[in-house]
This record gives C-alpha cells, sequence and structure tokens, in this order.
C-alpha cells in the first residue's frame, strides 16, 4: 500500500476535475450496478503513465468533447484494493490493468483502455481516443 500523503496528489488531480472517488467495494458495485446511461471508471495509478499521459489525457478529452459520461468515478490501485478489485471483476474478462480506462453503458463494458494502450501514448493520443468514445456512446451535453 502507497502511504496516503504521496498518492493525494494523484487522487485530487482526477477529484478536481469532477470524478467522485470510490474506496470502498460497496461504493462500487453501486454505481457500476446502476443500469442506466454511462459511467466512465479511471483505476488511477502511481507509475508515470498515469501521470504522464493517463490523467492529463482524460482530462483533455472531458474538457474537449461535446459528450461526456454520465458518472465519472475512479479508483485507486495499491491503495484501495476492495475497491480496485471489486472494479476488475466488472471489467472482466479484462486482465488487471493500472492505470486503465473503462466505460459502461447502461450497466455494461462497452470499451476498456489497458495499461499497454496508454503506455508509450501521450495525453493528446489518449484524449482523441476517449474523445471518439464518448462519441460513440455518450450523450451531447445541452
Amino acid at each position: 500500500m502507497y502511504p496516503e500523503q504521496l498518492v493525494a496528489p494523484m487522487r485530487q488531480d482526477l477529484t478536481v476535475a469532477g470524478f467522485r472517488e470510490l474506496r470502498t467495494a460497496d461504493e462500487v458495485k453501486q454505481v457500476l450496478d446502476e443500469t442506466t446511461g454511462t459511467t466512465l471508471v479511471v483505476v488511477n495509478s502511481v507509475c508515470g503513465c498515469a501521470a504522464g499521459a493517463a490523467r492529463p489525457g482524460i482530462k483533455m478529452a472531458l474538457q474537449n468533447s461535446d459528450a461526456h459520461p454520465d458518472r465519472l468515478v475512479t479508483v485507486f490501485a495499491g491503495v484501495d484494493k476492495e475497491a480496485v478489485q471489486t472494479a476488475r471483476d466488472y471489467m472482466l474478462p479484462y486482465p488487471p490493468s493500472s492505470p486503465s480506462i473503462a466505460l459502461f453503458k447502461d450497466g455494461e463494458l462497452v470499451h476498456f483502455i489497458e495499461r499497454h494502450h496508454i503506455e508509450g501514448r501521450n495525453a493528446q493520443m489518449i484524449a482523441s481516443h476517449l474523445i471518439e468514445v464518448f462519441d460513440e456512446y455518450c450523450d451531447e451535453e445541452d
């Protein structure tokens, strides 16, 4: 487990962008059992690709897309183990991956970005990919 003072800024990187942090299995179940609308789940991480590409790319996509998920939530790998494991159960058949980004629509996993799709890509590439995903699965803002 990583010390809270180390991960706090990494948590805030997403929460200040409107993400709700899920810290328990019950919180994850409550959100992911929702069967209407779209939910973006970010498995946050302390790794460099989370800091350099994933989090900035996610925020860039949300700022530059006309379509947005209804709910934005995050769990933190290596810290909130029970919440992360529960989220990963919903992400099957994909293997555990952090960071990773999952989009659920009407209770079904419709898109998943694994760590190996994040590593070696920059934030703009992640953002462009997510904007396409949002356009396909999410409603436009009014």
